[in-house]
């Protein structure tokens, strides 16, 4: 498949589904090395807490002011919300079968932003309002939280 063509100034969210694509890739590694699911799941917590909810949160305020009839909106609002009560069950109890529908459904979420949200929110907004989309993105800062030092996905230890 072809690489999607983005809008400058949605890019720095497409940016930001790739660190998601990473973490889906580095739960499966894990799952298929036989990695123990509390390393993972402890992993994945890490990720939500330091990545994944700011990012949901900035797309849900965001597309909520400049597309705010978007009926696509409810799937991604659904799916965030899905994917945020399955992350508080892993953060009480994860096992391998809920860490690979959490990988799934992140993968699939991500997916649907990309080829299918995003291009509708380009085709709606007119280059200024776009600019202005991207200010506001732009204008929340984002938390540096470092490196997770446990590298499951690479080696067995």
């Amino acid at each position: 498949m072809a690489p999607i063509k983005r809008s400058p100034q949605l890019a720095p969210l497409s940016r930001e589904h790739h660190e998601g694509l990473l973490i889906v890739w580095k739960i499966r590694q894990g799952l298929a090395k036989g990695i123990e699911t509390a390393r993972i799941g402890a992993y994945l917590q890490w990720a939500w807490e330091n990545d994944l909810e700011a990012h949901f949160r900035r797309e849900e305020e965001a597309f909520a002011r400049f597309v705010p009839g978007e009926p696509l909106l409810a799937r991604m609002q659904e799916e965030h919300e899905t994917i945020e009560g399955l992350l508080h069950v892993n953060a009480q109890i994860a096992d391998p079968a809920l860490l690979d529908e959490i990988a799934n459904l992140l993968n699939h979420h991500i997916r649907f932003e990309e080829r299918t949200l995003f291009p509708a929110i380009e085709r709606q907004l007119s280059p200024e309002q776009l600019d202005a989309l991207h200010a506001q993105l732009e204008s929340e800062p984002r938390k540096e939280c470092g490196a997770w030092a446990d590298e499951f996905w690479v080696r067995i230890h």
